[in-house]
């Protein structure tokens, strides 16, 4: 009785069968009723067989009315290969839709940004105000600064004397 948690399979261990057995025909592999008279005529007809596949391979049989009807599949794609010597690098290829439309997109943002450095479009002008006006405010309270500093020193050398 096996232990442990799993069960043996219904069929028992594997066999594998000896060279002897397999030399006599009376291996597990295959019925007592082959022979090596006819393992041999099969080894023969299988040479024969795939030699004919070639044939075949060449001639290829069509079920049905393909054989007959040259059926051209407009949703068929085939694969097609061109040569690197065939290659025509001027001509240019049609792009789709999407990758029109992204480009547009590029080249739209690209002017854009090229109006934005040079402050011609109405939010870099805002842009600018806002800057100018808060320069202002810096040089004012740095103006205001220096006074209140110099106030201050004046004051101490005062109190000094």
């Amino acid at each position: 009785m096996a232990k442990g948690k799993f069960k043996g399979k219904p069929t028992g261990q594997r066999t594998f069968s000896s060279k002897e057995e397999l030399e006599a025909g009376t291996s597990a592999d295959r019925p007592k009723t082959f022979s090596k008279k006819q393992e041999v005529s099969n080894r023969r007809e299988e040479s024969i067989e795939e030699e004919s596949d070639e044939e075949v391979e060449k001639t290829q049989k069509h079920k049905g009315t393909a054989g007959l009807i040259e059926i051209d599949n407009p949703n068929l794609v085939k694969p097609k290969s061109i040569k690197a010597k065939d290659v025509d690098v001027d001509r240019t290829t049609d792009l789709s839709r999407r990758e029109r439309e992204e480009l547009e997109k590029q080249r739209a943002r690209a002017h854009y940004m090229r109006l934005q450095e040079e402050g011609k479009t109405e939010q870099a002008r805002k842009d600018l105000d806002r800057l100018t006006l808060i320069r202002r405010q810096r040089e004012e309270a740095a103006k205001k600064r220096e006074e209140e500093k110099a106030a201050k020193e004046e004051r101490k050398a005062e109190a000094r004397k």
